[in-house]
């Protein structure tokens, strides 16, 4: 059994959404007010507060707030959970400060079981979500892959509409084949494969700039907002919205094109092998005082629309639902861009050299191509001792799920 997460449109009518954006805002003054215990409680009185203590303490609090009392227990925890997470990332080193959030800007909130809510649905084609907790029925349309049993939903609201992400419990089954592959990611060829084969990337944001540098020239004759002192004038918003539909359109190509090369790869190869790349290192803006910074821009947007790292999310899941497997060269001590496949020997090479020609034997192949059938050859003599040695290795992400398995802690009686 694996857990799918499948994302659902939904289609309110007024008085559910308004429902839907009270909720929306209820949560998020429960986050801010969350945020505001932990920082007084530290700075006047010097205790560090837990997620426990503000759990234990929330029926207290909808005696004071009554408003809260309409909203499932279940979903105010996983508000909270939210906010200890944030501040567990902050401890860590992994984020900033938690801050408070805009009402405006605040996403939605979690149902981390199935006691609130119900899904009735054709083995996952489009369907009905009852929340329970606000005693609505809202039509859905979507469809799943492989459908299950339901476990957790999460609802929504971006860009002006509203969504339904419910995971499930299947048995998810993909057909894959017996061969293997070596891939190589890149900014100019999104994928070159070891078999010689090079996929080129779209390019949907480079494609849709120019409409998107055409509205913002509009944009800037606008009354833009303030904050706390002008509000956006009527057509500023319009082109603003506008401008975020294209946007949008780009997001969901760029998504649909990485699942569709993703599928390809892994219907006709079990075993799929690439380097281990740092992106967030690769797409990081130029350090302060270069004479750089509008080239490190390009290549950095040209990298992300390529979308390196969910191409090879998605390839990585597949693989791995198939029953292969997936494999990741340590880049810095292989190097796959100057070693040779032929004679395995190191050939410095710079980013404009573009084709790889051995200084030891003379073999000649492009860069990238190379580079993928390194990794290959690699992967071809790995044990896989290291892999289960890496796969034992987990941390304390702090979830819902890991937080049920540890025994509630009640308050002391005063």
């Amino acid at each position: 059994m694996v857990t799918r997460r499948i994302t659902y449109r939904l289609y309110p009518n007024r008085r559910q959404e308004s429902l839907l954006h009270w909720a929306r805002r209820m949560h998020c003054c429960l986050y801010n007010a969350a945020v505001a215990n932990r920082k007084t409680q530290y700075q006047r009185f010097n205790h560090s507060v837990d997620y426990f203590e503000q759990q234990n303490s929330l029926p207290e609090f909808k005696q004071v707030w009554t408003e809260y009392k309409r909203l499932g227990s279940q979903t105010l925890q996983a508000t909270l959970k939210l906010v200890d997470f944030a501040f567990k990332r902050f401890f860590k080193g992994l984020g900033k400060y938690p801050k408070f959030k805009s009402s405006r800007h605040y996403s939605g909130w979690d149902y981390p079981n199935k006691q609130s809510w119900k899904v009735t649905t054709n083995n996952g084609v489009n369907g009905y979500l009852n929340l329970r907790d606000l005693d609505i029925t809202i039509q859905m349309r979507g469809k799943a892959r492989t459908w299950g049993i339901p476990k957790t939903c999460t609802i929504f609201w971006r860009n002006r509409k509203w969504y339904a992400s419910i995971t499930v419990e299947c048995c998810s089954v993909r057909q894959t084949g017996k061969g293997a592959i070596g891939l190589d990611f890149g900014s100019k060829v999104a994928v070159a494969t070891s078999d010689g084969d090079l996929i080129e990337s779209p390019k949907f944001l480079k494609q849709a700039s120019g409409q998107i540098t055409q509205l913002s020239k509009g944009l800037r004759r606008k009354r833009k907002p303030e904050k706390r002192k002008v509000k956006a004038s009527r057509r500023w918003k319009k082109i603003n919205a506008q401008i975020g539909k294209i946007k949008r359109k780009v997001a969901n190509q760029r998504q649909d094109w990485t699942h569709k090369v993703a599928a390809q790869i892994v219907s006709g190869n079990s075993l799929v092998a690439t380097e281990k790349l740092n992106l967030k290192g690769m797409t990081r803006k130029a350090k302060k005082g270069s004479k750089r910074k509008r080239q490190k821009a390009g290549l950095n947007r040209n990298l992300l629309d390529v979308a390196i790292g969910m191409l090879r999310e998605s390839i990585k899941y597949k693989v791995i639902e198939a029953g292969g497997v997936f494999l990741e060269a340590p880049t810095q001590q292989l190097k796959p861009t100057q070693r040779c496949n032929k004679c395995w020997e190191l050939t410095p090479k710079t980013l404009n050299d573009r084709v790889h020609i051995c200084s030891h034997c003379g073999h000649n192949e492009d860069r990238d191509i190379n580079a993928a059938q390194v990794c290959l050859t690699w992967a071809r003599g790995w044990e896989p001792a290291s892999l289960d040695a890496e796969s034992q290795s987990s941390t304390d992400c702090g979830s819902m799920k890991q937080l049920w398995t540890k025994k509630r802690q009640k308050r002391p009686p005063l």
